[in-house]
């Protein structure tokens, strides 16, 4: 079935459901994008509600709301609603998945060049603990994922394949789904970092194949910041042991034992804000409703003009390598910090971010980068706006070449 275009008439009416739009244009939604008004809403109606009926009342009002977002969730992804688990951030969710594992010495892990430093700092700790040896598959020179060089590096002390889907400073992607099948055929736990991708890149677990894939609500799903969450597949979910318990996680329980739930949830505490993650599942709800395809089509659209537009002005340079591209565009400016060229587009009323060599360590000491900028576009944005932004810093720029 072909999928409809986002149409101009389409993101006109979006705009319009996005108050941040009619202020200023923002290109980072890679760090956080603009929420639909419906989510602050959703999140301001519960903590109103809240105030005038009681924390604990409120929820018991509005428990089928919030169960329903493990459901949203479960339909993003093509998981199973007994799959997945609500989590503050996708660094804690990560963390808590890969902190659960058991390794032992002599065990290997195998990730890419563009893995995250949460996830990284997560590597040298089990390395040091453990003795377990961390193997890096570089890209190759096209900035490219090598599948031949990845079966190779697997051997039968490979425990884990860990990789990033999408990097935080990089506009290339990992080929997960290609990826996934290697994994199945050596039956190998395979674990994606998904933060970039929710909301930007159709995920489908089944088709990827994973054990566990982690994500973040306030990057392209429009969330509120302090949400995210994990899927586990239900086959794995006892070789993870969950860091912390309580009530939420556990039943039965007496001076001599306890019973963990039979779900992902057990990943979970309690505590947590239910306005947040009621903003999460109306955040997922409307990507649904547009249609996660169609985002996809809209992003690589803009993420293509802004390369092209970038590339015809003299002393920018486009970082971005790889067959396949997102909706992350990095570049540096000659002769001019990565956070000089950040600060002069925001006084234009443009946002875009830094991407420091500490976000992406390994990816950006191998390209010879210390910071790059980054300029994440979404369906929201239009083309006008991407050519506003290249006047800007043509007009940052014209001083040093002239």
């Amino acid at each position: 079935m072909e999928t409809t275009i986002i149409s101009n008439k389409e993101v006109e009416v979006l705009r319009k459901q996005t108050r941040g739009c009619a202020r200023l244009i923002h290109f980072n939604s890679a760090g956080a994008s603009l929420p639909p008004d419906v989510v602050i809403e959703t999140v301001i109606n519960y903590l109103n509600e809240e105030a005038t009926g009681g924390g604990y009342e409120t929820e018991y009002k509005n428990i089928g709301r919030i169960n329903q977002v493990y459901d949203l969730i479960a339909q993003l992804i093509n998981a199973d609603k007994d799959e997945v688990a609500v989590f503050e951030n996708a660094s804690a969710a990560w963390g808590t998945a890969f902190k659960g594992l058991t390794f032992r010495e002599g065990d290997e892990i195998i990730t890419c060049e563009m893995e995250y430093i949460s996830n990284l700092i997560g590597f040298v700790d089990i390395q040091k603990t453990k003795g377990v040896k961390i193997k890096v598959i570089p890209n190759d020179q096209n900035g490219n994922f090598p599948l031949q060089d990845f079966e190779n590096a697997i051997t039968a002390k490979t425990k884990l394949i860990a990789v990033t889907h999408i990097p935080s400073s990089g506009g290339g992607m990992i080929p997960i789904v290609e990826i996934g099948k290697i994994t199945e055929r050596h039956k190998i736990l395979y674990m994606v970092d998904a933060c970039q991708s929710a909301g930007q890149f159709p995920l489908d677990v089944k088709q990827i194949k994973c054990d566990i894939l982690s994500a973040t609500g306030r990057k392209y799903l429009r969330a509120p910041r302090g949400t995210g969450f994990i899927y586990i597949k239900k086959s794995v979910q006892d070789l993870v042991t969950p860091l912390l318990l309580d009530h939420r996680a556990a039943t039965n329980v007496t001076l001599n034992s306890y019973t963990l739930r039979n779900d992902a949830q057990r990943f979970e505490l309690y505590e947590k804000s239910r306005a947040l993650t009621l903003g999460l599942g109306k955040a997922i709800e409307y990507a649904l409703n547009i249609g996660i395809e169609r985002i996809w089509q809209r992003i690589q659209h803009l993420a293509d003009m802004t390369r092209r537009e970038l590339e015809t002005i003299p002393g920018i340079s486009v970082h971005d390598n790889g067959d396949e591209k997102c909706g992350i565009v990095t570049f540096s400016v000659g002769g001019i910090e990565s956070a000089v060229v950040k600060t002069k587009l925001a006084e234009l009323g443009i946002n875009v971010s830094v991407g420091a060599a500490q976000a992406t360590p390994i990816y950006m000491e191998k390209q010879n980068l210390k910071s790059i900028v980054r300029s994440s576009v979404h369906y929201y944005n239009t083309e006008d706006e991407i050519k506003r932004m290249c006047q800007g810093l043509q007009a940052i720029i014209k001083p040093i070449v002239n």
